[in-house]
């Protein structure tokens, strides 16, 4: 990935969108799939939708990656001044007390931290336990509850006050890869294939919104493209670190390619059409076997309608729904690589009916 590229992902994780609250990070997705084309909506869900036009009868082309992340919601904030929140999305309560965090207000981020009680003055019993999230607080160094209104708000969003950084390699760290990533990679591949000239699908580039709430800004814009064939990017889980057992869902490494799904939400000429695609182009991939509907966009896209030939790809991802999500650059090039490979193999496939 080349300096310029990095700063354009580096730029979209770090800009704050929990789910319900994307624009943010979606002006970015605008801007950037604007360079490529004029055909570029925003609907009501505020899903963003780019569309590269191909062919007279070439099959419609769905991209989606979702440009929510998890975070928190202020729900009450107390005489003292300290603010109690609800998670957005999936939060893991061991995870919270200590961190920084920005707590979006009407007039920009106010950095607070997410207190707890020393250990020093714990039982041995509550050593144990896990403060529960609607029990902890975010300080923001205000003196009462007057003072920290002038700041922020009930409803506003928050989220963890870190962004990307080098690891050795081409691993980095970062909250908010999953799945600003995927919402980078569609961007990228838009560019890709207009760049290399004539565009062999009717192509739609969606940045969603609303998955980490339960898909929902799949499920509209899915209903509102009507595509043919639909492909979700998101984040998988990488098992190559201490602690995962293997048995359960595969084997995956960072940095040995994307890794693509197979199973019940996929289509089965599509899943054969990658395979091909990934070995002619010499792209590693992984498989992950997904015995039933995932729990991605692919998931809402292969039951719009009458039925989409979806697929599911998936860049590996350690320490997943955590302030330190670590990934490898090199797999986001390579989903870039196959996905803008598999676009004229789609325009010359048969169909994608199973037989």
């Amino acid at each position: 990935m080349n300096e310029q590229d990095f700063a354009l992902l580096k730029e979209l994780v770090e800009t704050p969108s929990p789910s319900g609250f994307e624009q943010p990070a979606q002006r970015i997705c605008r801007r950037e799939m604007g360079t490529v084309t004029d055909e570029l909506r925003t609907d009501v869900m505020g899903n963003v939708i780019a569309r590269l036009p191909g062919p007279a009868g070439a099959p419609r082309v769905m991209l989606a990656g979702h440009c929510d992340e998890i975070g928190f919601m202020v729900r009450y904030i107390d005489e003292n001044g300290f603010l109690y929140f609800a998670p957005i999305g999936g939060i893991d309560a061991h995870l919270v007390p200590g961190q920084r965090v920005h707590v979006h207000g009407a007039g920009g981020p106010v950095l607070g931290v997410v207190g707890k009680k020393p250990i020093h003055l714990m039982e041995a019993k509550d050593r144990e336990t896990v403060v529960k999230l609607n029990q902890q607080f975010i300080d923001i160094g205000c003196a009462n509850a007057e003072e920290a209104k002038k700041l922020v708000a009930v409803g506003d969003p928050a989220t963890f006050a870190v962004g990307i950084e080098r690891l050795q390699g081409d691993l980095v760290a970062s909250r908010a890869f999953d799945d600003k990533m995927g919402a980078f990679i569609v961007c990228q591949v838009l560019k890709e294939v207009k760049r290399r000239g004539s565009v062999p699908v009717d192509l739609h580039g969606v940045t969603t919104v609303q998955e980490e709430v339960g898909l929902r800004g799949a499920t509209t814009s899915a209903y509102g493209v009507d595509p043919d064939v639909g492909i979700a990017i998101d984040v998988g889980f990488a098992t190559d670190f201490p602690g995962v057992e293997k048995k359960d869902i595969g084997e995956f490494v960072v940095g040995q390619g994307p890794i693509i799904s197979r199973g019940a939400n996929i289509n089965p000429a599509l899943f054969d059409l990658l395979l091909a695609t990934a070995r002619e182009e010499q792209i590693p991939y992984q498989l992950m076997g997904a015995p039933r509907g995932t729990g991605t966009d692919a998931n809402v896209i292969q039951l719009n309608r009458a039925g989409v030939a979806a697929a599911l790809i998936q860049v590996p991802l350690r320490y997943m729904h955590s302030p330190v999500e670590v990934l490898s650059l090199a797999d986001i090039d390579y989903t870039i690589r196959l996905l803008t490979a598999l676009m004229p193999r789609i325009a010359e496939a048969k169909g994608f009916i199973p037989n």
